[in-house]
């Protein structure tokens, strides 16, 4: 038998032990009787025990030591109040189980947390429908989720995960992009962050005596423990593991100043909606950029070209009225823009056209087609128990085939499963249950013998994270109520909010109101009328809608609708629309429609598929951030780079190269070299 087998056997062993007594026991009595302690000499179990008892407490479950005012260890008495071990009942409601229903139909086998989430659902829907049972009717398409990285990323989030339970010291070699070095790190981990696409790691760094971000798709090779040791560290009390979350990608690292920009009243409502944690707007008074009407953003930052190049993003909608060195390097990133666009701008040699591979493609992979985390296989087994003694006593046909589709796993890993749970026993030979896999049923023995697992257990730290993520990743979008209301009452359960110590997702968000007048449209098959800003084009337009679904692609919820002006099929980002109104007018769905929006692509994989393409010109300087992202064609004799960049509009492709700050010139088609010239020149 595998020693992670015989582990589990003795720790859901020692836990039915410790519930079926109503009494403290000790050391000798658990000795004696619980399941794989037996055989072990004295020193082996006082190692194993405090082993056990170290692990468990790791994933939740904490026994309660009485100890002697004076005597050796062994007169310690041991117990698991039911508190300590079963997840108090928490009361949905309806729509707040359906809502948790749609949340893991749609991520499950696509969200990097899918099958713990599975349990956890199990759990907190104990006694109610299986969270399964019903699929999503919702018209939500998940074309973007938080699984990128595939089956190596997931066993690197697997290892993190366990480590930052139980506060051990990692190892690995990490690509710091800034200096273009790999080195071996030793990092205690405190936080996981997914933000913008990617996850990160927050950690105290041993090599640089401070707490540093990571990139996990830039960890190279395996993570490993430091020690062998049961916990290496204590997070320092002082640290906000949220703090991290509310920055912008301007103010990672230690801050050089704080800037003052004119926001004109186009877009001064985009800023703040969408920027607003980052800093304070205000009104422009007399004489602030003297540009017309508008506002003023404070921010503090930490890297000035980063602040640069989302400036110039918004061309002349946005200018820096302090610092004056701000200022000057905004404006020299605008004129490297001009001239690098004039005519005679040359490129140095080819050196080679290398292929396109995962490792420079790794950053645009969705992950859909990789293995994803497996749980931990404790928090299964404990699931699985609770079902099958729930059946016998219910005297309710079980069947493999449900049973396998609820907890996510083949029928051989079913059958393994229940082969453990055959053998944990709480002493004197009584077993907690007797089951067996028959054909297509699973039979249980009518007379199961423990108490222990027949009510849900305390979620697993994973488990906990992978629930209150996927609530978090979804928001307000869901066209069911209730997310937010079941969210208070597991973090209230709970006794923490998850997302504090563990797992944080930061996605963008939408104004409240334009999201439920998309959904209440939607479900009433009633027109839109919105108030739309193109951003590439910089200007309003007013449209009507029959909207037929939410999306979310890679840079945020979508409303996938038929625009009645263009008579064509159209996705119009939410955080771009400022209002949106019901007209009172309802429109016929149409199959066709509902076909175009399924086979628009570009919503996975982040481009246009049928679109032109240009070839686009990257300094040696962000050679290697570039590289991450982008199909690379050529590698030049100076570091430079020749990047391909589908675009099916001109004024995208300009704006996607204003943010480069210079670094990037399209060198064809000449329409858009030209459009991007035209867009340094305007005036404001």
């Amino acid at each position: 038998m595998a020693k992670d087998t015989e582990k589990l056997i003795r720790q859901l062993s020692l836990i039915s032990f410790l519930m079926a007594n109503r009494r403290p026991v000790s050391a000798l009595e658990i000795k004696q009787e619980v399941e794989g302690y037996s055989s072990m000499n004295e020193d082996a179990f006082a190692r194993r025990f405090y082993a056990d008892r170290a692990e468990l407490e790791s994933l939740g479950i904490a026994l309660k030591v009485d100890k002697p005012s004076e005597g050796f260890l062994e007169s310690e008495l041991y117990a698991l109040p039911p508190e300590n071990y079963y997840l108090p009942a928490i009361e949905f409601t309806d729509a707040e189980l359906a809502a948790l229903r749609t949340a893991l139909a749609l991520l499950d086998g696509q969200f990097a947390y899918a099958e713990p989430l599975r349990l956890a659902l199990q759990q907190v829907s104990w006694g109610r429908k299986s969270p399964l049972s019903s699929g999503a009717d919702a018209p939500i398409e998940m074309a973007m989720t938080a699984s990128a990285g595939g089956r190596e990323l997931s066993q690197r989030l697997a290892k993190i995960e366990t480590a930052i339970s139980r506060r051990k010291t990692i190892q690995f070699s990490y690509y710091t992009m800034q200096s273009d070095e790999t080195m071996d790190r030793k990092v205690d981990p405190y936080h996981l962050l997914y933000q913008g696409g990617q996850f990160y790691l927050l950690g105290y760094s041993h090599e640089r005596d401070a707490v540093r971000v990571f990139r996990l798709s830039r960890i190279l090779g395996k993570v490993s423990y430091a020690s062998k040791a049961e916990h290496d560290f204590n997070p320092p009390g002082d640290f906000d593991r949220r703090d991290y979350a509310s920055r912008a990608d301007w103010q990672m690292g230690s801050r050089e100043g704080t800037a003052r920009i004119f926001l004109r009243d186009r877009i001064d409502w985009l800023v703040e909606r969408d920027y607003g944690e980052y800093g304070a707007i205000e009104p422009a008074r007399n004489g602030d950029g003297k540009r017309g009407k508008g506002s003023v953003f404070e921010t503090e930052f930490s890297s000035s070209r980063q602040l640069v190049a989302w400036l110039l993003g918004w061309r002349q909608n946005a200018a820096v009225l302090e610092p004056p060195e701000l200022a000057a390097e905004a404006e020299e990133r605008r004129e490297l823009l001009r001239s690098r666009h004039s005519s005679g701008f040359e490129t140095a040699k080819p050196v080679s056209r290398p292929a396109i591979g995962d490792a420079e493609r790794r950053g645009r992979s969705n992950g859909k087609a990789e293995t994803v985390i497996r749980p931990e296989r404790f928090a299964r087994l404990v699931t699985l128990a609770g079902m099958l003694i729930d059946s016998a006593r219910n005297d309710r046909r079980l069947l493999t085939a449900d049973v396998c589709g609820e907890l996510g796993i083949t029928v051989k890993e079913l059958a393994s499963d229940i082969d453990v749970l055959n053998v944990v026993n709480f002493g004197g030979g009584t077993y907690v249950l007797y089951a067996e896999v028959v054909g297509e049923e699973i039979e249980v023995d009518p007379e199961a013998y423990g108490d222990s697992f027949a009510k849900p257990a305390r979620l697993l730290p994973l488990e906990a994270k992978a629930l209150v993520a996927a609530i978090d990743f979804f928001g307000d979008h869901l066209p069911q109520a209730g997310l937010d209301t079941a969210r208070e009452k597991i973090v209230a359960a709970l006794g923490h909010d998850p997302s504090e110590e563990g797992l944080q997702i930061t996605i963008e968000r939408d104004e409240p109101e334009i999201v439920s007048a998309v959904n209440d449209a939607i479900a009433a098959n009633a027109v839109l009328k919105i108030n739309y800003y193109k951003e590439n084009e910089d200007q309003f337009t007013s449209r009507e809608i029959e909207p037929y679904r939410l999306a979310r692609g890679p840079d945020g919820w979508y409303v996938g609708c038929r625009d009645r002006k263009r008579d064509a099929v159209r996705h119009f980002r939410l955080d771009r629309t400022k209002e949106a109104e019901p007209t009172g007018e309802r429109f016929e769905p149409s199959q066709h429609v509902l076909d175009e929006l399924s086979e628009q692509e570009w919503l996975s994989v982040g481009e246009v598929t049928d679109a032109r393409v240009a070839r686009v010109w990257v300094s040696p300087e962000r050679a290697r951030w570039v590289r991450e992202e982008r199909t690379v064609v050529e590698e030049l004799a100076d570091g430079a780079l020749i990047i391909e960049m589908p675009f099916a509009g001109t004024s995208w492709l300009v704006r996607e190269v204003l943010k480069g700050a210079g670094d990037m010139v399209v060198l064809e088609p000449d329409d858009a070299r030209e459009a991007v010239l035209e867009a340094v020149t305007e005036k404001a």
